[in-house]
């Protein structure tokens, strides 16, 4: 069964926060649902390798602030990882790369543009935070529907 954005808006619009405009789909899926798990970077991908390398994702959606540095967060490796750990999607509150070779991975990736480069120095990243950006509070464990509409979070899961 196939769930838009858009009806849910319409059915259970005093309980979906919308994500602002600027966040495009990058990846190779059209859609994503699933609990919502959060991680704060400070530039550097290391905590979110890990996260998508070593950790089952299976109906879940990773939501990722990096206060919209301007460094590319994924790439094809951490797409794969993802895919390889049926992940189901992942926002970014900034930027992505290797946008020819992530566009056939079956993973949704919303991310506000592209940039090159990445981050190089390793720092550390929080998980399980309340993060804020694009006028939504993603909690972790609230649940989160994205298509070709945009990106919707809800206190639960709605359909």
């Amino acid at each position: 069964m196939t769930i838009f954005t858009a009806d849910i808006c319409d059915e259970h619009s005093e309980k979906a926060q919308v994500l602002a405009a600027g966040y495009k789909n990058y990846g190779g899926a059209e859609n994503c649902q699933g609990e919502i798990t959060t991680i704060k970077l400070d530039k550097n991908n290391s905590d979110l390798i890990k996260l998508l390398r070593d950790e089952d994702g299976t109906g879940k959606v990773v939501v990722v602030d990096v206060d919209q540095e301007y460094f590319a967060v994924v790439g094809e490796n951490l797409m794969r990882f993802a895919h390889k750990n049926n992940y189901a999607g992942i926002v970014i509150n900034g930027y992505i790369r290797d946008t020819f070779q992530i566009k056939d991975i079956p993973v949704a990736l919303y991310a506000l543009d592209t940039c090159p480069r990445k981050y190089i120095p390793v720092t550390s990243g929080e998980r399980e935070l309340t993060l804020s950006f694009g006028g939504v509070e993603f909690t972790q464990g609230a649940y989160l529907y994205a298509d070709t509409d945009g990106v919707i979070v809800t206190p639960e899961k709605i359909a």
